[in-house]
């Protein structure tokens, strides 16, 4: 009777092993799969409208299988998570830096770069401001400048026929890849900024901040003056040539200088092995052109997105920059150039 007391104990407890070995092995596999089609994307605010929209028609594909994230914490801190291996995709105002290449190369992550949009970075002004409709780049530098700081306070600092009143500055955040590009083709060197202005990574906080400001200045993405028409006035800059505003037709003449720009993805190399992610990139490039009309952004050529879909398909892994921002290159130039990792 002892006997078979401890057998059936022993078969008791082995019973119960294998079951809960069995239900930690089918937990695995669940929390597997759920990995596998998960999507996490981050990164520029100003490329964040296209996505979002580009995952809104994708997961009503999908119908529920594929679940994406798309979070904005700025193109420098997306490429921080991207190259810690925390996202898949990076969204980019401006390209890949050197430091950033280096971090992603030492932790082994590669990556194909793929051009998505065309951006009008554009200077703002509130809607009563009716003495700085038009700007030169020597003005705006001038209000930007590092040496501007505490010094430059008035428009008349600018031009003298302008109010003798203080401007209120507002700004791309220092981890925003539009603060470097603007920072570049205004004061002729990226980071190259004062610092005395209100400053987010969220445009929507710089849109807010002008339009309550009579006195207010700002830059941000086009679509997001575009979505703020009624709240605020777009500076039409001076190309060399003439006074240009921001609009699709001047961006696509490329009379719209310094200031037009290409904004893009970044896919992590060990992501696209993933067929869902291959499929989400897919769908992004064969609807770009449509979803980036959507949001108020100027779409590439048709024959650019097929370029790109070739190099993403090719696995073109690197960057056409080689960790420098190039201001006013053609997009077939871009997608065209030798790749650097």
């Amino acid at each position: 009777m002892v006997h078979d007391t401890d057998f059936f104990r022993r078969f008791t407890l082995n019973m119960i092993t294998k079951h809960i070995l069995l239900a930690t092995s089918l937990l695995t596999l669940v929390s597997t799969a759920n990995a596998a089609s998960n999507i996490k994307i981050d990164g520029s605010s100003t490329v964040y409208p296209i996505t979002e929209a580009v995952v809104e028609e994708f997961q009503k594909l999908k119908r529920g299988k594929v679940r994406l994230t798309v979070g904005i914490s700025g193109t420098g801190g997306g490429f921080k998570k991207f190259c810690r291996g925390e996202i898949d995709i990076a969204d980019a105002s401006r390209p890949i830096k050197k430091s950033e290449m280096d971090a992603c190369k030492k932790a082994g992550i590669r990556y194909v770069e793929i051009p998505v949009a065309y951006d009008a970075l554009t200077i703002v002004i509130h809607p009563d401001n009716t003495w700085a409709r038009h700007m030169t780049v020597a003005e705006l530098k001038k209000m930007w400048e590092p040496s501007a700081q505490g010094k430059i306070k008035k428009w008349s600092d600018i031009n003298p026929k302008w109010p003798d009143h203080e401007f209120k500055l507002f700004g791309a955040g220092t981890d925003s890849g539009t603060f470097e590009y603007f920072t570049e083709a205004v004061n002729g060197k990226p980071r190259a900024s004062r610092g005395d202005y209100t400053a987010s990574e969220d445009d929507n906080v710089l849109v807010l901040g002008v339009s309550r400001n009579k006195h207010g200045l700002g830059y941000f993405g086009y679509a997001y003056y575009a979505e703020n028409k009624n709240k605020l006035r777009a500076v039409a800059v001076h190309n060399g040539k003439s006074f240009v505003l921001p609009s699709t037709e001047t961006v696509e003449a490329g009379s719209y200088q310094p200031l037009a720009r290409p904004i893009f993805i970044y896919v992590s190399a060990k992501s696209m092995a993933r067929p869902e992610v291959k499929e989400f990139v897919h769908f992004y490039l064969d609807n770009a052109i449509q979803l980036v009309k959507e949001v108020k952004y100027v779409p590439l050529p048709a024959s650019a997105y097929a370029m790109a879909r070739k190099n993403f398909d090719g696995q073109k892994l690197g960057t056409a920059f080689g960790g420098k921002n190039e201001v006013g290159l053609k997009i077939n130039e871009i997608l065209a150039r030798k790749a650097h990792e």
